[in-house]
Formats: structure tokens, C-alpha cells, sequence
């Protein structure tokens, strides 16, 4: 268990857990956010998704065959599947593989029908199935599969993305438009799965969506095959690379598509963009952006990360979201977050190109190819995206401008609780992860003082954390040793507390005098003076002495404004 869980009650016949901040968290809270053990000892492979949607009684059904591999298998049996009330099972079947083992001796042995499967009893606590698979020859690395059936009506998404569930919108002529959002809120909103994200499918996931032929279905990856029959369109798509489970998202509407080739840093980059048959002009006079932030974000982060796939972009019933090759878009065919500067900048950074476009494209790199396994984590997804947004910026605009939008978005912190949240609850620390955790890496970029260095660092992140998910240290630890600085104690200031940190100055006869406040212990981050190239201040949480100008003295000291710090006079 977590160190943060200081107590445990039983409240309610439940099981009530309060961190050290005071919130409660239940047993529920746990088996959804944790890696428990009916989820250690199996590592999911692939998901084969099938679903029909029914528009008009806003009900779902579906089977999901997931192959998993054994991994240290120590006599556990029980499977954990996760899918939320009030969606339902209704059969779950263990795939034996050519049929039963001959050499299992049984005296009475399963039913297996023409499939090879066998149907097994499973039991529902909340969100939560467990079902106990046949004892086989479990060893570890075998690869098994169980299949379940499932039906019923999803929670309806109120306001996507940030309320999520399924979709089921109307576009400006009237017509079923539907989709899901569901980060956060987890995967097993409409389709059973380990919903835990720290285990993505090795070998990816196919996803088969049966509607009226009247309408198109897109979601990740390549379209494998499209089947017609009595009325019905079958659409496969199938995803090579690993997936967040969140990200397996259909998309079903009036959609016409487009492609063009991107000559990439790996080659040919097959970029698909998928629109509302009466948006298509407008939609390729905005998607023209996407060639730019491709250029961009493979000079600062290296290759984009799922060549295998292809990446698409396609107009959503909601703002937009980071789903995995087939990125959600909803900004209105505009510049700026809904036409607006986030910034603020008086030279209008902010307006210069499509935020949804610019930020959720940048996941493709931090969340989807580098992923937390714990949502507490999720600042490594969205401050590095947000800043993402500065480095667009700077690399068409010019360093300043890309200053300039960030220190801007400093108005948007509300420093309220820790960006970090607490572990094994799914829950997610303060909103400060986008421009909070954005300014603290343009604070640690300035720290370093090396931006090619910097931009290596960026690169080696996705390159050495490939398709892997990862945790805080992981990042620290490798910003740290390939910068050759400790910045560990920067984290701890900007990650673990709300306290900006205070560099105080006074002066004594010819020298002033200077330290950290409002700060964790030892921290001791140097700065630059502004308008230098060369004065930096050395501070520790002691007061140190150095000799100063006239002027600093006359008009007081002044820290360069890439810091995001806070600079005061003492008493």
C-alpha cells in the first residue's frame, strides 16, 4: 500500500481510506486504480473489440476477445475485469486453445462448444468482474484469451470531454454523430477491459463498429476491411502499436476523408483526415497545420512515435482529445482554444495556430507513446504537451515569442494542491499539471542553460521510454543525469507542493545579500539577473553575500523571466 494512506476504517460496510491531504478514497477507489492482484499476474496483448450502437435507444452491444500473456503466475486464478455500472456482462468464455488438454485428467470436464470455448461463472462488486479461468497448464509467458459478451446503456458523456462516456450527438443537419471520451474516467465506461494504465496491449487492438450503412465509422490505426451486409456496414480497424485503453475510440457520422504522404524523419508518414461532408473546404484550409506540427515536434521530440499506424485527424462531437493515430478534433476549424489566446500575449502567440491541432497532436508523443502508469502522474502528459505549445511557437515564431506565450499562461495557475495526486486511487493531482508544469520545464530548460542540450533530452525521453509506460522517477532521474544537474529538488518544488518559491534579496553596505523562501528543504536552484549573459546567483535557503552595482541597488534586483519564481526585497 501507497506510504500517503495513513488510516483505514470500515465506514458503511465499505472500505474508507484518507490520505494525508484528507481526501477519502474506497476499496472501489482501489480496484480501479491499482494494480491489484487478480491484474498483476496477467499482461494483456491485444483487445478485439466488436460493438454496435443502437442511436435511437442510445444502448450498446458488443464481445471483446482479450489475449493475454501469464506472467508471475504464483497460484492465482481470478481475473479482474472492469466494465461500470450500468453496462453488464452477459457471458464470459475461457478459448482453449485446440481444444481441451488431453493430458488434464478431470472427471468431469468442461463443455466446450465449436469454438473451443468453455462459459465461466464470474461475480460483480461495482465496476468490477471476477471470474476464476480453468486451471490449464498455467506457465509463465502462455499466451490465453477469454471472450466476453457484453450489453447495455453506457453513461452518457453530459459534457465531453471533460464529463466522459459515450456520445450520442446530432450534427448541424440533424444526422447521429457519435463518439466517446472517456480519460479518466477509464475505458470500461463502454467496453470491458484491464482498465488499468499501466498495462496497454503489446500487439494493439482491432476494433470492428456495425452501423447503418448510411453512416462511416473510423477509429486507431488502418482500416483492415469494411463489410456490407442487410444494411449494415462492418468497419475493422486495426492498431499495431500499443494503446491506451482510453484511446480506443469509435467515431461514426456523415464523414468524408482526404490523405496526403508526410516525408518524416523514419519516411513516408500516411496522414488520413476524416470531416463532416459539409466542413471539407474549410477542414483543408485548417488542416494544413498538420504538415507544420509534424516538422515541429520531430525536430523537438524525435519521430512520431506510430509511423505503423499512420496518424489521422478527425472532427469529434466534442473539444478534442488525444486518441492514439486518430486524434479527436473539435476547435471549430479556427485559430487559438476556441478562438482565443490563451497566453494572452500582446502579439497574440496564442492565434497564430489551432491549439487543438498543436496540443492534442503533442500527446502523440507525451501520453501515448510515453505513458504514465499511474493517472497521479498525469503532469508527464500534460505538462510536457502543454509546453509543446511553446516550442511550436518558438520553432515558426522565434524564441522570445515562445517565452512569451508560456510565461502568459502564468496567469492560468491556480496553485491550489500538488500537480502530483495521490498513487493506486486513479486519481489525478491539480489542473496546474498544463501551465504550471509547462512553466516549471521552461524554468528547468533555463536551469540548464544548453537548449540543444535540452532538446536531446526531449528526444532521448521518447526514444529510451518508447512505447513504454513509465513513472515520475523515471523522468527525474533521466533529466537529471543527462543534464548533468540535480534537479530534483525542482521537481520536489514544482510537482509535491503549491509554494512558489520566493528569492529574497536586502542589502548591506556594498553587497547584497540573497536566499530561497516559501520553498522545500535544500532547495537551491540557481537563476540567472536578468539582462546578463554571464550573473547567475547561486541560492540556497541560507543568505549568501555578493557584490552588486549601483544600479541593482538603486533599482533592485531583477531575475530573468523565464524563471517562475517570485522575487522579493526583505525587511
Amino acid at each position: 500500500m501507497n506510504k500517503i494512506f495513513k488510516a483505514i476504517i470500515i465506514f458503511n460496510f465499505s472500505l474508507l481510506i484518507i490520505n494525508s491531504a484528507g481526501a477519502q478514497f474506497t476499496h472501489k477507489d482501489t480496484l480501479r486504480g491499482s494494480n491489484t492482484p487478480q491484474r498483476a499476474w496477467w499482461d494483456v496483448q491485444h483487445y478485439n473489440i466488436k460493438v454496435t450502437p443502437d442511436y435511437r435507444s442510445q444502448t450498446i452491444k458488443g464481445e471483446i476477445l482479450i489475449k493475454y500473456k501469464v506472467v508471475n503466475y504464483k497460484d492465482q486464478r481470478s481475473i479482474q475485469i472492469d466494465l461500470q455500472e450500468p453496462m453488464k456482462i452477459d457471458t464470459i468464455y475461457f478459448h482453449w486453445k485446440g481444444g481441451f488438454p488431453k493430458e488434464i485428467k478431470v472427471k468431469n470436464p468442461p463443455k466446450i462448444d465449436k469454438k473451443n470455448r468453455e462459459s465461466i461463472k464470474f461475480s460483480r462488486i461495482g465496476n468490477v468482474f471476477f471470474t476464476d479461468v480453468p486451471l490449464t497448464y498455467f506457465a509463465n509467458d502462455n499466451i490465453d484469451a477469454i471472450e466476453v459478451i457484453f450489453s447495455g446503456k453506457p453513461r452518457e458523456a453530459i459534457r465531453p470531454p471533460w464529463d466522459g462516456g459515450w456520445i450520442w450527438a446530432k450534427d448541424a443537419k440533424g444526422r447521429p454523430w457519435m463518439s466517446v471520451a472517456c480519460q479518466g474516467l477509464g475505458a470500461s465506461v463502454w467496453y470491458p477491459c484491464k482498465d488499468y494504465q499501466g498495462d496497454e496491449p503489446d500487439m494493439g487492438a482491432t476494433l470492428t463498429i456495425s452501423i447503418p450503412d448510411s453512416l462511416t465509422a473510423v477509429a486507431n490505426g488502418r482500416l483492415e476491411k469494411k463489410e456490407i451486409s442487410n444494411g449494415i456496414s462492418s468497419w475493422t480497424w486495426q492498431v499495431n502499436n500499443p494503446i491506451n485503453n482510453y484511446n480506443i475510440i469509435p467515431y461514426i457520422g456523415k464523414y468524408v476523408n482526404w490523405t496526403e504522404e508526410y516525408e518524416g524523419e523514419k519516411g513516408k508518414l500516411d496522414c488520413s483526415y476524416w470531416v463532416l461532408d459539409y466542413n471539407l473546404e474549410k477542414a483543408k484550409e485548417q488542416f494544413k497545420q498538420v504538415p507544420m506540427m509534424l516538422k515541429a515536434f520531430e525536430h523537438w521530440f524525435g519521430p512520431y512515435p506510430f509511423y505503423e499506424d499512420g496518424f489521422k485527424l478527425v472532427e469529434a462531437p466534442h473539444l478534442g482529445m488525444e486518441h492514439q493515430s486518430a486524434v479527436a478534433y473539435g476547435n471549430g476549424f479556427k485559430n487559438g482554444y476556441r478562438g482565443r489566446d490563451l497566453s494572452g500575449s500582446a502579439a497574440g502567440w496564442g492565434l497564430k495556430w489551432d491549439f487543438i491541432i498543436i496540443h492534442e497532436s503533442g500527446h502523440e508523443w507525451f501520453a501515448n507513446n510515453i505513458t504514465t502508469i499511474d493517472i497521479a502522474d498525469m503532469w508527464v502528459h500534460e505538462g510536457f504537451t502543454n509546453y509543446s505549445e511553446t516550442l511550436f511557437t518558438e520553432f515558426y515564431y522565434g524564441k522570445e515569442a515562445g517565452s512569451d506565450y508560456c510565461i502568459g499562461t502564468r496567469k492560468l495557475i491556480q496553485n491550489d494542491k500538488p500537480i502530483i495526486g495521490p498513487y493506486g486511487v486513479n486519481q489525478e493531482g491539480s489542473s496546474d499539471m498544463y501551465y504550471k508544469g509547462g512553466n516549471m520545464l521552461h524554468t528547468i530548460r533555463h536551469v540548464i542553460n544548453d537548449d540543444e542540450k535540452f532538446r536531446l533530452i526531449l528526444r532521448g525521453l521518447n526514444s529510451i521510454f518508447y512505447h513504454k509506460t513509465i513513472t515520475t522517477k523515471d523522468i527525474e532521474d533521466y533529466m537529471s543525469k543527462q543534464s548533468g544537474k540535480d534537479l530534483s529538488k525542482i521537481f520536489d518544488q514544482y510537482l509535491r507542493t503549491t509554494m512558489i518559491p520566493v528569492l529574497e534579496y536586502k542589502f548591506t553596505g556594498d553587497n547584497m545579500y540573497y536566499r530561497w523562501n516559501n520553498c522545500v528543504q535544500g532547495f537551491d536552484m540557481p537563476v540567472k539577473v536578468a539582462g546578463s549573459k554571464d550573473d547567475w546567483l547561486k541560492a540556497t535557503t541560507e543568505w549568501k553575500p555578493v557584490a552588486v552595482t549601483a544600479d541593482i541597488v538603486k533599482d533592485g534586483l531583477k531575475i530573468d523571466r523565464n524563471f517562475y519564481i517570485t522575487v522579493k526585497k526583505a525587511d
